[in-house]
C-alpha cells in the first residue's frame, strides 16, 4: 500500500480513536453498578456544546480554547475513575472538598494487601493514568477540532442533527438524550458550597450537648463496677445475617454463640444501627457511636477532633471507670486518642505481636482479645475498665483468616507462623471472582464472632458487660447495590440488672437480631446508652429514630 494511503487510513482510525474517547468520556456512568454496555448509547449534549462553541470561534481563538476543553473533558474522566471506585468501595461519590486523604489511607491499604512493591506499581500506574487521560483528551479535542475545520459544512449538519435528536429525545423523555456529566460536574462543584455550609451548621450540633456538664457521679450509676467492652467487628453488617450466601452459616455461628452464652450464665439482647458510612471509613462509626453526632466524612471527623464534644469514653472517664484504647490497627501516630479520653493505649506497636500479618490485620482478633486481658483485665486491684476494641481480621481483602487457638496457646503470636493457625488463605487474592471474595467475608466474620463469643465463655464473669456491633456494612462488591447501612448490635452480660435496663429498648433475645429488630441511627446510641444507665431519664433524650 503506498505511503499516501496508509497516511489516509491512519489519519482516519485516529480520528474515529479521538471521537471514541470523548463519548466514552461524556456517557460513561459515575457509578460501578451501572457499568453496562448499553449505558455508552446516550448523546452527550455536553459534547454538542462544545462541538457547537469550537465551530462558531475563528481560527486563532478556536484552537486556543481546544485546549482548555480538552483538560477540562480529562478532568472530567478522572473525577469519573474516582466516584466509579468510590461507588465499588464506599458506596457513593467521591468529595472533591474532603476525600483526598482517602488516597493516603488507599496506598496504605493496597500496601497491606499485596506489598510494597505492589502498592508502588499501584500507585506509579494511578499516576500514568491520570498524566495520559489528560494528554488524550487534549489531543483528542484538538484532532477532532482540525478534522471539523477541515469539514466545515458537514460538521455543522452533523452537530445540528444530533442537537435536534437530542431535543427530540429529553422532550420524549428517551434515555438516549444523555446529560449525565453535566448533572456530575454540578454536583460536584456544589461540593464545595455544601461543604462550607455543613461546616458551620455541624459547629452548632457540637456546641448543644446536654450531657457536656453532667456530674461523674450522675453517670452510668446502673454499670458501677462492671467492665464494659465496646467492640467494633470491621465490616460486620446487616447483609452478614441476612444475605441467604452469608446468613446460613453466620447465623449458626451467632445462634450456636447464644447456647453457649446461655450455658455460661450470660443473656443477650440485639437490634441494629444504621452506619454513617459504608465499605470503608470505620473510623466515621466510631466517631459517630462515641459523640452522639452524625459524622459522615472527613470534614466532620476533623472539626469532632478539634472540639470538646463529651464522649460516651469520657462519660466513663469522669464516672470513675480508667478508660482503655486497645487499636491493633493503629500503626502510625494516632491523635484521636487524645480527643477520646484514653487513660491508657495499646496501638499496634504496643501490643507486641510477633507473629504474621494476616493480610491487612496486623494481627488475629484473638490474639488482641487475649494480650488485652492479660494486660488489663486480669491484672489485680484494680478500678472498673471501659475499653474500646475494634476487632479487624474481618477487614477486607479478606484473606489468610486466622484459626481459632487455645487461648492458653496464642502467647505472643508467633504459634500463628505454623501453617496450621491458618484456616483460609487464597493463593490470589487479587484474583480472585466475586464469589471467591464474598467467601472470604463470610469466613472472616465467622472468625471475629467467634473469637468474642471464645473470649466471652473463657473470660467472662459477673463484671464483664459486652458492647459489640459492626461499624459498617462491606463494600458494594460484596453487598451488591444499594444495600442498607444497618450494623447489627448486642449486648452481653451476665448480671441480669443490665439487661433489664435495656428491655424498654425492644431488641431482641440472643446475638442475633432478625429482620424485624428496631433499627436506630447510629448517632442516637450515646444519648440513650447514658440514659438508660444513668440514675434517671432525662428528658432531652429523644427517642431513637
Amino acid at each position: 500500500m503506498p505511503v499516501a494511503r496508509w497516511r489516509r487510513v491512519a489519519a482516519r482510525v485516529t480520528t474515529g480513536l479521538a471521537v471514541l474517547l470523548v463519548l466514552v468520556v461524556l456517557t460513561a456512568p459515575d457509578r460501578y453498578d451501572q457499568l453496562t454496555p448499553t449505558a455508552f448509547l446516550g448523546v452527550p449534549i455536553e459534547g454538542l456544546v462544545a462541538a457547537g462553541l469550537l465551530l462558531a470561534l475563528p481560527g486563532r481563538a478556536r484552537r486556543l480554547v481546544a485546549v482548555p476543553v480538552g483538560v477540562a473533558l480529562g478532568l472530567v474522566a478522572i473525577v469519573k475513575v474516582l466516584d466509579l471506585g468510590m461507588s465499588a468501595s464506599l458506596a457513593r461519590p467521591f468529595d472533591l472538598v474532603v476525600d483526598w486523604v482517602l488516597l493516603d489511607d488507599g496506598y496504605a491499604f493496597v500496601t497491606d494487601a499485596v506489598g510494597g512493591g505492589g502498592a508502588l506499581a499501584a500507585a506509579v500506574g494511578l499516576v500514568a493514568l491520570v498524566v495520559a487521560l489528560l494528554v488524550l483528551t487534549v489531543r483528542s479535542v484538538q484532532r477532532l477540532t482540525r478534522a471539523a475545520t477541515g469539514h466545515r459544512r458537514a460538521a455543522v449538519r452533523v452537530v445540528a442533527g444530533l442537537t435536534a435528536l437530542w431535543v427530540a429525545a429529553a422532550t420524549l423523555g428517551v434515555p438516549v438524550a444523555d446529560s449525565g456529566t453535566a448533572i456530575l460536574v454540578g454536583q460536584h462543584v456544589g461540593q464545595v458550597g455544601a461543604g462550607l455550609r455543613d461546616r458551620r451548621e455541624f459547629a452548632g450540633q457540637v456546641a448543644r450537648d446536654a450531657y457536656r456538664d453532667t456530674p461523674g457521679d450522675q453517670l452510668l450509676t446502673a454499670l458501677r463496677g462492671k467492665d464494659v467492652v465496646l467492640a467494633f467487628v470491621e465490616s460486620y453488617g446487616r447483609d452478614a445475617v441476612e444475605d441467604p450466601e452469608f446468613a446460613g452459616q453466620v447465623g449458626a455461628v451467632l445462634d450456636g454463640g447464644t447456647r453457649r452464652l446461655a450455658a455460661a450464665g450470660f443473656t443477650a439482647r440485639s437490634g441494629f444501627l444504621t452506619s454513617p458510612t459504608a465499605g470503608g471509613g470505620s473510623w466515621l462509626a466510631h466517631d459517630t457511636l462515641l459523640s452522639g453526632l452524625w459524622i459522615d466524612n472527613q470534614q466532620r471527623h476533623d472539626s469532632l477532633l478539634a472540639s470538646d464534644r463529651f464522649t460516651l469514653n469520657r462519660a466513663f472517664q469522669r464516672a470513675g471507670w480508667d478508660t482503655v484504647g486497645v487499636m491493633p490497627a493503629a500503626t502510625s501516630p494516632w491523635p484521636e486518642g487524645a480527643f477520646f479520653g484514653y487513660d491508657r493505649y495499646h496501638d499496634a506497636a504496643g501490643l507486641e505481636y510477633r507473629g504474621p500479618q494476616f493480610s491487612y490485620a496486623p494481627m488475629p482478633d484473638q490474639y488482641t482479645l487475649s494480650t488485652f486481658q492479660r494486660r488489663e483485665r486480669a491484672t489485680p486491684d484494680r478500678a472498673p475498665i471501659m475499653a474500646e476494641i475494634p476487632l479487624i481480621s474481618s477487614h477486607s481483602p479478606w484473606a489468610a483468616i486466622p484459626r481459632m487457638l487455645d487461648w492458653d496457646h496464642v502467647g505472643d503470636g508467633s504459634i500463628y507462623r505454623r501453617p496450621t493457625s491458618v484456616a483460609f488463605n487464597p493463593k490470589d487474592v487479587v484474583g480472585r471472582n466475586t464469589t471467591e471474595v464474598r467467601t472470604g467475608y463470610r469466613r472472616a466474620i465467622e472468625y471475629s464472632l467467634n473469637s468474642l463469643i471464645s473470649y466471652v465463655q473463657t473470660y467472662g464473669d459477673d463484671d464483664l458487660v459486652l458492647v459489640f456491633l459492626g461499624d459498617h456494612q462491606p463494600s458494594p462488591l460484596v453487598t451488591g447495590p444499594n444495600a442498607s447501612r444497618d450494623v447489627p448490635i448486642t449486648v452481653v452480660a451476665r448480671d441480669p440488672a443490665v439487661l433489664a435496663r435495656v428491655a424498654g429498648w425492644g431488641w431482641q433475645e440472643g446475638l442475633r437480631p432478625g429482620p424485624d429488630a428496631p433499627v436506630w441511627r447510629m448517632d442516637t446510641f450515646r444519648d440513650r446508652f447514658l440514659d438508660t444507665f444513668g440514675p434517671q431519664p432525662p428528658a432531652h433524650v429523644a427517642a431513637p429514630r
